[in-house]
């Protein structure tokens, strides 16, 4: 006699401008599960704020399920979104997922989801991932969160990164539920040879990236990216790393076209750029977070790089 089978739901909340990309790759590893297994192992309903329809920022409109009203029968709720999470994160939705987790709703975040859950005050001394796109600013605005740079974290809140991190969380969870078989034969259907441990870093690797295996100069970028508020200078750096400045100088001409003064400079108002287009924060503060000692030094380069000032930057999303 075949042993009766649970179906596990799950429940995604899809704010507006949400990944279609991290969507589909949270949603399809599900369906393909039911298929191979021949098993209704998993069902799912999507969740929007205004109960019908929710836009990706690809510009595609979803019918949904249900709105903001207590769900039922819910296993875990995931939370999807996407680009201006922040406007999108309504008092609504906030309430709508304290509420869920009051009622014993396991939760999850998937992209810049974790952004909403950590608004929401469910995050503060957890471990989370979150697109390494919003690292910069979630730091900035919750540095009682520990953000890890991996594709996903699976802790009592689980949080994936985005995009095909959603694939990688789902097969991790269908091998935790049904077995490492069923999970492998998910991947080959979606012809998915690639999956990746949660522990699996975001971003490729500057070695791969630039197709190097220099490990002074993986070192020296890394110290850069850690003391971007006080920024360190080429020679300090190089003392660091035990080897000359003209040394460190080399490296970076021959791996990276540039000199580490120039790389670090790009580093920290990339940084200046993300807080400016994802957070709130004066042009002071931002000038200070990005380790340069006045305003109008920060505006100066910016321009420079940038071809316009931060605040016409900012502007532009307005």
């Amino acid at each position: 006699m075949t042993p009766a089978t649970t179906t596990t739901h799950f429940a995604f909340l899809l704010l507006q401008d949400f990944s279609h990309l991290a969507f589909s790759c949270a949603l399809e590893p599900l369906r393909i599960a039911n298929l191979v297994s021949g098993r209704p192992l998993y069902r799912w309903s999507l969740v929007s704020a205004d109960g019908r329809t929710a836009a990706c920022s690809n510009g595609t409109v979803t019918l949904v399920d249900a709105g903001l009203e207590p769900s039922k029968g819910v296993d875990r709720l995931f939370v999807i979104s996407g680009i201006n999470m922040q406007a999108h994160c309504s008092p609504e939705i906030l309430t709508f997922l304290r509420r869920e987790r009051a009622r014993g709703t396991a939760l999850g975040a998937i992209c810049s989801g974790a952004y909403v859950l950590a608004r929401a005050g469910m995050l503060d001394g957890m471990e989370a991932a979150i697109h390494w796109d919003y690292h910069d600013s979630f730091a900035e605005e919750f540095p009682e969160v520990r953000l890890v740079p991996s594709v996903f974290c699976d802790r009592r809140i689980i949080t994936a990164s985005g995009g095909t991190a959603a694939a990688d969380l789902m097969l991790h969870l269908i091998g935790k539920q049904h077995g490492a078989d069923l999970a492998i034969a998910v991947a080959d259907q979606m012809c998915y040879n690639a999956v990746r441990e949660g522990t699996a870093p975001q971003r490729v690797s500057l070695q791969s990236r630039h197709g190097m295996r220099n490990a002074h100069l993986v070192r020296a970028i890394s110290l850069m990216e850690q003391s971007i508020e006080e920024p360190r200078s080429p020679s300090c750096i190089a003392e660091t790393l035990r080897i000359s400045t003209r040394q460190l100088e080399r490296l970076f001409g021959r791996y990276l076209n540039s000199t580490p003064k120039h790389y670090f400079m790009e580093l920290r108002l990339h940084r200046a750029r993300n807080l400016l287009v994802q957070t709130d924060q004066s042009i002071t503060e931002i000038a200070m977070a990005c380790g340069f000692k006045s305003t109008s030094h920060f505006t100066k380069t910016f321009r420079a790089f940038y071809g316009r000032t931060p605040l016409s930057q900012r502007a532009t999303l307005n």
